[in-house]
């Protein structure tokens, strides 16, 4: 007999002859039947369809299949049953638990199953309708770990999907996938040893054009060489290139660090998510902030320290460098990884909303560019896409780190005035090191051609020491306010002065730079998700979860989910339902004492009643 097992597997079942021998009462009927019933409950009912290059670059409505959901990173899905006139209508439909520690994390949405990465490398895939549990992944982990990769390896973004794959980058340094039907470990892949070139996996992968395109923070102790971006074949795992975001003796780049030899140049990390474009073959990533910070301990203020607090253009069959921005000489632990959104748009500043825009380029011309706020200072950048020319750049927030952008070329020039110079001096800083923006994403929107930015207003006196034992130093730093002894700076953070309020939305409008309409709210606010339905969820660190409307800011909808907001808000289709995902868990920098909400770590599931 051929058996269908529940693998879809076909096997072959061997009896006697003797008990196939007809027995009293044997009907040849009944035992065709029993065989068709058998084999009907044995085959699949829905075989798994393989995620394709084209399915992750033309996504179906119904899924979310990535960390933004497009590889352009605009974190909007077309979905509309959920709209600006019915969303008061929402109901919880289930929830459930998630690791202990889990926060910052996106579920994928794909076929009725979401597949949730949580803390300490923990997957699992959980049934999108009933929220009832399928299968669970947890990866051992070796005792002196995080003591090597540091905690923020905890973290876990997001994670890939493809062909029949769940893709992941892991505390202990490998890239591996598991069988999306069970969980099975597919394969896996060192890309470092985590005790000699200790990297920071906080994030995931995507796949662009059949790679598995992953960045991550690189541990000072780990070297130079743990500072890279990183393509694996997503079938097989195989490495197909690596980028070093330090350049070496003799590279491009080099010269930038001055004498500082190579063996000591630290920490140029890709901590975040990166887009890509399949017509330009560019994968579009950010890069994070040298340790120390402060430049002097570096060879001097003056150097660029390439190619840290820069956008990247790498070639994504060899991981070259096309072009580089670089947005800052970072002395403060400002990053610029955050998502960059990929927009064909007509460029048309607002010379009375925008601060700093290149005068040789015709104003109103269509152009693909990179935009949104790249870093934790919250200035808005607009570059074009092929060459990295720099269109135009303003501030959103209160920032008093940069003075100046040369149109032209799109030079930066910081505030000479707060640029530390030598060990123990203080300066004030707006926005600190918590942004500003921070991990948090925001989102973009074709129907207004507007991108939505959750923002906070923070400000913080800050010392470069290296003696964090020091008097003034435990003064900064009192009540767990902030020592970062791998940048070797300390501070006490604040809300900006002149206002109450620690967090805003803001809406930005692409062509212009103009702002659009603008959300404040004392506790900081979180990540968003826009959709076709004229809404912009989001939620803040106080429990508060909001559907915006997209042209007005005004709330439309809102409810109290007890405990910080910390994850990626997702929406997606199952049998004609659209439903809205997120969850929550740990909280940011806490500079509004009075608001105390739980740390429930649990993931929402909503849709409106039948």
């Amino acid at each position: 007999y051929k058996i269908i097992t529940s693998d879809g597997s076909i096997e072959m079942l061997t009896l006697p002859f003797n008990e196939l021998r007809p027995k009293p009462g044997f009907s040849p009927l009944l035992l065709l039947l029993s065989c068709l019933i058998f084999t009907a409950q044995a085959q699949p009912e829905d075989p798994f369809t393989p995620v394709t290059d084209t399915m992750l670059q033309n996504p179906d409505d119904s899924d979310w299949l990535m960390w933004r959901r497009t590889l352009d990173s605009w974190g909007y899905s077309p979905l509309d049953q959920i709209n600006q006139d019915n969303v008061n209508r929402l109901r919880l439909v289930w929830t459930r638990d998630l690791a202990v520690g889990t926060g910052e994390i996106t579920p994928l949405a794909y076929d009725g199953v979401l597949y949730v990465p949580q803390a300490n490398d923990v997957i699992q895939a959980i049934d999108a309708v009933t929220g009832d549990f399928i299968w669970e992944y947890s990866r051992p982990i070796p005792e002196d770990l995080y003591q090597m990769v540091g905690g923020n390896a905890r973290n876990n973004r997001n994670i890939a999907i493809y062909e029949d794959k769940i893709i992941n980058t892991s505390d202990d340094n490998h890239i591996f996938a598991l069988n999306a039907r069970n969980g099975e470990l597919a394969w896996e892949t060192q890309i470092l040893d985590y005790q000699v070139n200790s990297a920071t996996h906080s994030s995931g992968p995507i796949i662009a054009d059949g790679l598995a395109v992953s960045g991550r923070s690189c541990r000072p102790w780990g070297g130079p060489q743990a500072c890279i971006v990183v393509a694996h074949n997503a079938s097989t795992g195989e490495e197909v290139w690596r980028r070093r975001l330090i350049p070496a003796p003799g590279e491009p780049g080099d010269e930038t660090w001055g004498d500082v030899p190579f063996q000591d140049r630290h920490h140029v990390g890709a901590w975040m998510v990166p887009s890509y474009d399949p017509e330009l073959k560019l994968i579009i990533m950010g890069t994070s902030v040298t340790s120390p910070a402060p430049k002097f301990y570096l060879g001097g203020p003056d150097n660029r320290h390439l190619y840290h607090n820069s956008t990247l253009a790498l070639e994504v069959e060899t991981g070259e460098i096309r072009w580089y921005y670089q947005h800052l000489n970072d002395h403060w632990d400002l990053d610029h990884p955050f998502e960059r959104l990929l927009v064909e748009t007509r460029v048309a500043p607002d010379p009375d909303s925008v601060a700093w825009i290149n005068p040789n380029f015709r104003s109103g011309e269509t152009r693909k560019v990179i935009t949104g706020i790249p870093g934790k200072t919250g200035i808005v950048y607009t570059l074009d896409r092929e060459t990295g020319e720099f269109l135009w750049a303003t501030p959103t927030v209160e920032q008093n780190v940069i003075t100046d952008i040369d149109g032209a070329s799109g030079a930066v020039t910081e505030n000479q005035e707060i640029i530390f110079r030598e060990a123990e001096q203080i300066v004030f800083v707006c926005p600190t090191w918590t942004g500003g923006k921070d991990w948090e994403a925001g989102a973009y929107s074709p129907l207004t051609n507007t991108m939505y930015y959750p923002l906070r207003n923070t400000c913080a006196t800050m010392l470069a020491t290296g003696n964090f034992d020091s008097e003034v130093a435990r003064a900064l730093t009192e009540g767990g306010q902030g020592g970062l002894d791998i940048y070797q700076l300390a501070a006490r953070h604040q809300v900006t002065p002149g206002t109450t309020n620690l967090g805003t939305v803001r809406a930005i409008s692409a062509e212009t730079g103009r702002t659009e309409w603008l959300f404040e709210t004392r506790a900081g606010t979180m990540s968003l998700v826009a959709t076709g339905g004229g809404l912009v969820f989001g939620g803040d660190a106080n429990g508060r979860f909001r559907a915006f409307d997209h042209r007005t800011g005004e709330i439309l909808w809102e409810i109290n989910l007890g405990s910080s907001v910390s994850g990626y808000p997702i929406t997606f289709e199952v049998d004609g339902i659209q439903y809205i995902a997120v969850n929550t868990g740990g909280g940011q920098v806490n500079l509004t004492p009075e608001l105390r909400p739980s740390r429930g770590t649990n993931l929402y599931v909503f849709a409106l009643p039948n």
